[in-house]
């Protein structure tokens, strides 16, 4: 009887534990008290079920290694003045290369100190002939990065919404799949993820003629930009065109934080903090060019172009372009959470109304509760008594299950509910293996107890090896899989571990109970 005492009791803790794990989930009121003993944990709700938004983007790759490579051509470009072996006509920037002259490649000591200036500054650079291009590698390793970089960034801005198990992850060599289930404001999310934020200050050409410039003589080094600006009450968008120079002083990558603040005429604006080595190169340019215009540029719209008056040394600096203050707060979180390394494309849009959300809980649960209902009361029909035990057993494995989702911290989905359902089916499946073979033993003229034992212990490789094959089988889903599909997985998984426990111990500790009390000469099965 101790044995059986030891599983009672095992199964008790089980069951406790089950039900005290699974309330905050039901009640998300639940006392304070009482999650911090579970650990907060609770089971969410997918997008398919609590609506929301899902994207799939593709980062732009092309885009951010041609940046890259054009940071290089100005550092060569200042490398060739300062050691005098070379002007900058000689270099020049092409899409995908850098150009040399041939004032350059016809002298060798000229291509030998080339030769070791890339090499000791820029190991991701090889000269062949007159062009310098990226070695295959470092091209490679650059497009990953781009990627990685973007799906950090995201992740970063999505985790400042708030949401509940937002979820954001790569897909093949150039696309990321962002899910936001119960998120509120789509356009407004979808716009800030996709926003490349990119922040960069350029001094603004006073020298040379706008206007020669808009008519099509841009000066070389130069480019054309626009402050945009949007009238909210004639709803018009006006244009001002800046000529700017394309050397990068600073990048966006020195800001260390990012706020709203409000300026003296009570408008927003954005307060941003550099670091120490932010502060210091600020402050070295805004030396260099006092009395210049320096033009702060965001994803190429110049947000303004403020006149240099003194030198700007705290590190401290301000953003102002007339915005609302929906507008200075996701600027603030674009800022704060960095810059998409590469510009981001959506190709697939996904949004889910909480009301087809609420439609599809319905209809999974229904269908739970459904096909609970006839496996029960077949079990009952065909093994009676027998039956009843297996569907004891059933209700434990949907208890575990729910239990150790909700501990896990798991996102419910509707595939979700799907592998539910597929594991009732497997608990009864496996108590049916059990049923028969004590049913051969029982025909076989062997004692009921006898017969129960033998019953299981015939069954077992049976079941085990079931339920294996249907383990690998969901290692592979989510292995591969994505989203959905992973959900169904991972509830699949514990269904399949919970439920060699539930049919193989959970039932034969009942039957156990009832031939320790009486005698038994004839089993209901």
């Amino acid at each position: 009887m101790k044995p059986v005492k030891t599983r009672i009791i095992l199964i008790a803790v089980f069951i406790f534990i089950s039900f005290f794990s699974i309330i905050p989930s039901i009640y998300p009121n639940t006392p304070g008290w009482w999650k911090t003993i579970i650990g907060n944990a609770q089971m969410h709700l997918g997008l398919d079920l609590q609506g929301g938004v899902y994207l799939v983007e593709k980062v732009e790759v092309d885009k951010a290694v041609k940046e890259k490579l054009y940071k290089d051509y100005t550092d060569i470009k200042s490398f060739v003045k300062n050691r005098n072996i070379g002007i900058g006509k000689d270099i020049s920037f092409k899409e995908g290369y850098i150009l040399l002259d041939n004032n350059l490649t016809k002298n060798e000591t000229t291509v030998s100190t080339l030769k070791n200036y890339l090499k000791n500054h820029h190991i991701s650079l090889k000269l062949s002939g007159k062009i310098i291009s990226f070695k295959q590698s470092a091209l490679s390793r650059y497009k990953k990065e781009a990627v990685g970089g973007a799906v950090e960034v995201m992740r970063n801005r999505i985790d400042q919404f708030g949401l509940v198990a937002p979820k954001i992850a790569r897909q093949g060599k150039d696309l990321i799949v962002v899910e936001m289930p119960g998120v509120k404001n789509v356009k407004q999310a979808i716009k800030l993820i996709g926003k490349t934020a990119r922040l960069t200050f350029k001094l603004v050409d006073d020298k040379h003629s706008l206007m020669n410039a808009l008519n099509g003589k841009v000066p070389k080094g130069d480019e054309i930009l626009y402050h945009v600006t949007y009238n909210k009450y004639t709803h018009k968008t006006a244009k001002r065109p800046y000529l700017i120079n394309k050397t990068v002083l600073m990048d966006g990558g020195a800001v260390s934080s990012a706020n709203v603040q409000m300026n003296r005429y009570n408008q927003p604006i954005v307060g941003v903090s550099l670091n120490s080595a932010g502060a210091k190169q600020f402050g070295q340019i805004t030396t260099k060019y006092t009395g210049k215009r320096l033009a702060i540029i965001l994803d190429n719209n110049v947000i303004s172009a403020p006149v240099i008056e003194e030198p700007i040394l705290g590190g401290n600096a301000s953003i102002s372009g007339r915005f609302t203050m929906a507008q200075a707060n996701n600027l603030a979180i674009a800022l704060r959470s960095g810059a998409l390394p590469a510009p981001v494309k959506i190709i697939q849009n996904n949004t889910v109304g909480p009301t087809l959300g609420a439609d599809s809980i319905h209809d999974g649960i229904l269908a739970a509760i459904v096909g609970t209902i006839l496996v029960v009361g077949f079990m009952i029909f065909y093994y009676k008594l027998s039956g009843l035990i297996a569907d004891f057993a059933l209700i434990e494995n949907v208890l575990f299950l729910m239990a150790a989702l909700s501990l896990f911290g798991a996102t419910l989905t509707l595939p979700g509910i799907a592998g539910i359902i597929l594991t009732i089916g497997m608990s009864v499946d496996s108590n049916v293996l059990i049923f028969e073979r004590i049913r051969e033993e029982i025909r076989d003229g062997k004692p009921v107890v006898i017969a129960i034992e033998n019953g299981y212990n015939k069954a077992f490789f049976t079941i085990l090896d079931s339920h294996v094959t249907a383990l690998i089988t969901a290692a592979v889903l989510f292995y591969f899989g994505s989203g959905p599909v992973k959900g169904f997985a991972v509830t699949l998984s514990l269904g399949i571990l919970i439920n060699l426990f539930t049919s193989l111990v959970g039932t034969k500790v009942i039957f156990d109970i009832i031939s320790n009390k009486k005698e038994l000469n004839k089993l209901s099965i």
